[in-house]
């Protein structure tokens, strides 16, 4: 888990990768899909994430044919959200901005308070009493 903040307030993200993460909250708001251009489609949402003592509320955009995935939630579901973290620059007479966007894949119905289902996986035992312990003189290996 990575923990990114702002002014003190703290988001609990999975982190699959630096550009794939992953996020729990609540969908607040759904926008209706924009054309952009000709060849261009996004649907923006809201999701209202716990954070501590407050709740962050952190736009997402869904680009092309992803901006369906929207459809079977309501507003106040729970869901995971999966997405890229992009960024640009732009520079217009000299000046240089820089643009970040939250690019969502995936969007699940929220677990049992998972942010993950690779939470489900075990860890391994502290004590390792219960594994037999192998003799080094035998060579039963295979190969």
């Amino acid at each position: 888990m990575t923990n990114l903040g702002a002014n003190f307030c703290y988001i609990s993200i999975s982190q699959k990768s630096m550009s794939s993460l992953e996020v729990k909250g609540k969908l607040l708001v759904k926008f209706n899909a924009q054309q952009v251009t000709e060849r261009f489609k996004k649907r923006e949402f809201v999701l209202e994430i716990a954070s501590g003592n407050y709740t962050e509320q952190v736009k997402f955009q869904l680009i092309q044919d992803k901006c369906e995935l929207l459809d079977k939630f309501k507003e106040g579901d729970e869901i995971n959200v999966f997405f890229n973290l992009k960024g640009k620059p732009y520079t217009k007479d000299g000046v240089t901005s820089y643009f970040n966007n939250l690019d969502a894949w995936r969007i699940e119905t929220a677990k049992d308070g998972k942010a993950s289902q690779n939470d489900d996986i075990p860890l391994p035992p502290d004590d390792f009493s219960s594994f037999s312990q192998v003799n080094d003189n035998e060579e039963n290996l295979p190969f």
